[in-house]
């Protein structure tokens, strides 16, 4: 049997949530394996005529490895992307951050329970800033004399002020210049950044074809295989491809994982790799689907798994035949990228007066090509047309005298296109209610959602796309799907929801999941509810955070590349990190010894509390050795969680403090200082010790596996009791001894049992 294949961290999925972990995990020194399932798509490689659309499509059992994987459940139609960058190649650019107030609280939900985020936009503003200096977005630029060609724009904001509405124009992952800050331009080169694109193909600035959705040619979509996975694959990431995941198991370091190799004849062949860390970011479908399969070998999954499901509110419908004083209006749906510009409609959770739930309208389009699609929906004017060009013939030959000149007919008899001309898609999108739940149905994924209880919020949002509808003199319809309440989702939500406990979440406030040290979802089933904008950029945040809290846990610098001042390299303008320590005996940003330790026990919390259990799993990080070793209490940070029920479930710890060896009198100690907030926002400490005393080879057992803990306000002691190391934890715990090279291990071991021979020596009486 050949050696197992193994990773620091196994990606599974590269949109928003695998592509910035990948970059983080690879820039911090982590060996990272990226698991798409789809193939890579580089410029010039999307369908654009009918041959190669046919097989466009997600279907491994028909030998088919296209670009849309088109899902139909009971009360809702969706279409999600295969290809490395995931979503990030068919959708429509946009980049807005989440409504601060869109943060709830305690939301009731219909069916009971609630909807609860339990981070902040304060906690995700500094993950924005990363993400947004990665992805470079800009406003479209339709003051431009090369962009003011785009009318539906315009429209949109004369509809917008009519009707008192917040107009703008949101920031779009699309290059419209060679740089940012650059002068805009159609067609000109895109400068790469330093790390260069691991297509190697080049790129065009944005030439508003429209053909965003359908995946970009040229090049002009910042797409997160230009940016995220480029860097990556820079810093030393695999990104393999062709490679759909089937089972996730416990074992090896961490986690098992095991995937079908697709070729494109249609052969498949089993592969297997394990990592100390898993992170799953095959989207809201894709990952939850994979819990749900492998339930039974994640003993302890919350039985929130599966819940939460939204569409995020997605709506589509059309303003057909705009006019303007009587006129037809020219809107142009398939000029410019697909979004331009954006409304939004205030919240009840708003100071602005707004009622119910809130929600965004944007003016949507689609590429040139679908001109004549539309254009052929106007059956009524192609009859009547028909009958003019038929019954003009007739005169002719009836009366003819000469040649016949047909321009002037035939012009008619295609028609002046002003249904597709003037007609405007417009997509809407906000906070409905995430009531959803998922499971299997023999082995294939099924939702249970309907629009009933989201109503009150798409009547609203229907409502105000009939008022801009009339504001632009045009005949709103519906989406046919609505006919039968059904809903086009194109931002699927939740499934493993985060939350403050197993109870309430699959996973914690950062994405790992509960009972499952080293598993994370970094995508958008991670997500509590809708995001309510477009909820690319929230998902890329919240996964930059993920990747601090990892690092952190894991002893490493938890900075993000991406921060820092700005430099200059290869002629664009990016974002560069300080430059990071150089640790004593180890590598740049990484601790220069570190271990985690996992111990577990009861502390009673008052006399009605009564006992109740703790885990605590941290690691200890020593950056400099010299400066560990000539410190007399010997002190180490350490980061990671406690999980206590009684106190909230899994709680973050990520600025704690371990002394070692720390002398008094002619004992020898090990204190532990682990400050953490409660479920009530109670800032608590776990302050604990090991006393090491002089005694027999036997004693050192008992002696350096048991924690005499105490949990603190202030002064004031809620609770006490011992937490212990068992023989398995050790044992586990001697597998994350991580050091910088063999001289800083066996400085530290020299150090470690010299004192444990100091205090444990025989002493021999005189």
């Amino acid at each position: 049997m050949g050696a197992v294949d193994t990773a620091d961290v196994v990606i599974v999925g590269s949109g928003f949530g695998g592509s910035v972990a990948a970059h983080r995990l690879a820039d911090a020194g982590l060996s990272v394996v990226v698991l798409e399932r789809g193939r890579a798509w580089p410029p010039g490689s999307f369908a654009r005529t009918p041959a190669d659309m046919h097989h466009n499509f997600w279907n491994p059992k028909g030998s088919d490895y296209g670009l849309f994987d088109v899902l139909e459940f009971r009360g809702f139609d969706s279409v999600v992307s295969a290809g490395l960058g995931g979503g990030s190649l068919i959708y429509a650019n946009v980049l807005l951050r989440k409504d601060e107030r869109w943060f709830v609280k305690d939301a009731e939900l219909p069916g009971g329970g609630y909807e609860y985020w339990p981070i902040t936009r304060e906690d995700l503003d500094p993950h924005y800033d990363a993400v947004e200096a990665m992805l470079t977005p800009s406003r479209y630029p339709y003051d431009d004399p090369q962009f003011n060609s785009v009318p539906k724009a315009q429209a949109f904001r004369e509809a917008a002020d009519e009707l008192g509405l917040d107009w703008q124009l949101p920031p779009l992952a699309v290059a419209f210049a060679s740089k940012p800050g650059g002068q805009p331009g159609i067609n000109l080169p895109v400068v790469e950044p330093s790390y260069g694109n691991l297509h190697g193909v080049p790129r065009l600035t944005c030439r508003l074809c429209g053909e965003c959705d359908f995946g970009c040619n040229d090049g002009a979509k910042n797409t997160l295989d230009h940016n995220y996975l480029s860097a990556a694959k820079a810093a030393g990431a695999d990104l393999r491809t062709m490679c759909e995941v089937q089972a996730i198991r416990p074992g090896g370091p961490g986690y098992q994982v095991r995937y079908l190799l697709h070729a494109m004849d249609g052969s498949s062949v089993s592969k297997r790799i394990d990592c100390e860390r898993l992170v799953l970011a095959a989207g809201a479908f894709g990952t939850t689907r994979l819990l749900l399969g492998n339930r039974a070998h994640l003993p302890g999954l919350s039985s929130a798994l599966g819940t939460r499901f939204s569409g995020n509110g997605d709506m589509l419908s059309f303003a057909l035949h705009t006019r303007r004083d009587g006129r037809p209006r020219t809107v142009h749906a398939s000029r410019g990228p697909v979004i331009t510009s954006t409304i939004r409609v205030p919240d009840e959770l708003d100071e602005d007066g707004g009622v119910g739930r809130g929600f965004y309208i944007q003016d949507s389009g689609y590429p040139v090509i679908l001109d004549w699609l539309v254009q052929n929906m106007d059956v009524r004017g192609d009859l009547s047309r028909l009958a003019g060009f038929s019954l003009n013939r007739l005169r002719g030959l009836l009366r003819w005298a000469g040649p016949d000149h047909l321009e002037h007919g035939i012009g008619q008899l295609i028609g002046s296109g002003t249904l597709s001309n003037c007609s405007l898609p417009l997509l809407g999108m906000g906070r409905d209610v995430p009531d959803g739940v998922m499971r299997l149905r023999k082995g294939e994924l099924d939702v249970s959602w309907t629009t009933e209880t989201s109503r009150s919020y798409l009547d609203r949002v229907r409502g105000t796309m009939k008022d801009i509808t009339s504001a632009l003199g045009g005949e709103y319809v519906d989406n046919p799907l609505w006919f039968r309440k059904r809903l086009a989702v194109a931002h699927p939500l939740g499934g493993a929801p985060i939350g403050r406990h197993p109870g309430e979440g699959v996973c914690d406030p950062y994405g790992e999941v509960f009972g499952h040290p080293g598993l994370y979802v970094a995508d958008g089933a991670a997500m509590p509810g809708p995001v309510g904008a477009n909820p690319s950029l929230t998902i890329a945040a919240m996964a930059d955070r993920l990747c601090d809290h990892l690092l952190l846990a894991r002893g490493m610098s938890g900075r993000s590349p991406a921060r820092g001042g700005p430099r200059r390299s290869g002629g664009t303008t990016q974002t560069a990190p300080a430059a990071p320590a150089r640790l004593s005996g180890g590598r740049t940003g990484a601790a220069a010894l570190s271990f985690t330790e996992e111990m577990a026990g009861q502390v009673t919390l008052g006399e009605r509390e009564g006992p109740v259990p703790l885990r605590m799993h941290v690691t200890v990080a020593i950056e400099d050795m010299d400066a560990f070793l000539a410190d007399p209490r010997h002190a180490a940070r350490a980061s990671g969680w406690l999980d206590c029920p009684a106190l909230g479930g899994r709680l973050l710890v990520a600025h704690g403090l371990v002394e070692l060896m720390v002398t008094v009198g002619g004992r020898r100690r090990m204190h532990y200082r682990l400050p953490f907030a409660d479920d009530r926002g109670r800032q608590l400490v776990l302050n604990g010790h090991k006393e090491l005393r002089a005694g027999p080879p036997t004693a050192i057992w008992p002696d350096t596996t048991t924690l005499y803990a105490k949990v603190l306000a202030g002064d004031v002691t809620l609770g006490a009791g011992t937490l212990t190391l068992g023989r398995l934890d050790f044992l586990r715990e001697l597998t994350t001894l991580r050091a910088a090279s063999p001289s800083v291990l066996e400085r530290f071991g020299t150090f470690f049992l010299g004192s444990l021979w100091q205090v444990y020596r025989p002493r021999l009486s005189s």
